[in-house]
């Protein structure tokens, strides 16, 4: 048996050779148009690939049943947004704590986070940047300047990791990156707005 969302499909397991056929087949169902496919159970136990292309060496007659749920695109864009609020209060966060290290001489732990701080910046901006190509930003201009700043500080910030001037790098996080993360609040709130009013439309 193969369901989407709670409802039978025309599907039949033994029509395929294996799991990735089925899902391949499944997710061009009008059922999952406009929505974002978050779970898979395969016999009634959550899937997800280990590797890739997994699921095509799940021989179809190991399978009883799968199971397809998603949500409305709409409401996972307005939570991802949601989480973007949270993401940069960890920006911020991160860059006081790893400008603190750094003036404290505590180089390694301060290079440590300073790694993990770079990562959740760039997820951030790549986050930002796949919800405003999906719904049209009235702020563009604030949206391209403020990666313009980001993306410049990210340089600046590594020419001096280069030169390992742990002071000028905590001035940097401290003083630019912080206030730079939060010139988004405003930009996260108009993207928040803009999908709403998406799934009213």
């Amino acid at each position: 048996m193969i369901t989407i969302d709670g409802a039978n499909t025309n599907l039949r397991i033994e029509n395929f050779a294996n799991l990735e056929e089925i899902l391949v087949r499944a997710s061009s169902d009008s059922r999952l148009d406009n929505r974002i496919v978050t779970d898979v159970l395969l016999n009634d136990e959550v899937f997800s690939e280990l590797y890739p292309h997994q699921a095509e060496d799940i021989a179809a007659d190991a399978i009883s049943s799968v199971e397809i749920r998603s949500v409305p695109f709409g409401e996972m864009a307005l939570n991802i947004a949601g989480e973007l609020y949270k993401v940069n209060e960890i920006m911020s966060g991160g860059s006081r704590q790893v400008a603190r290290l750094f003036r404290e001489g505590e180089n390694e732990e301060a290079l440590e986070l300073f790694q993990d701080l770079l990562d959740v910046t760039r997820d951030f901006i790549s986050m930002v940047g796949v919800l405003r190509s999906e719904f049209t930003l009235g702020e563009a201009g604030a949206f391209s300047a403020n990666v313009e700043q980001i993306s410049g500080l990210l340089g600046e910030m590594s020419e001096v990791l280069e030169s390992e001037d742990w002071i000028l790098l905590a001035d940097l996080l401290e003083y630019e990156l912080i206030p730079a993360s939060e010139n988004w609040k405003q930009i996260i709130q108009s993207l928040r707005e803009t999908i709403r009013q998406n799934q009213r439309a």
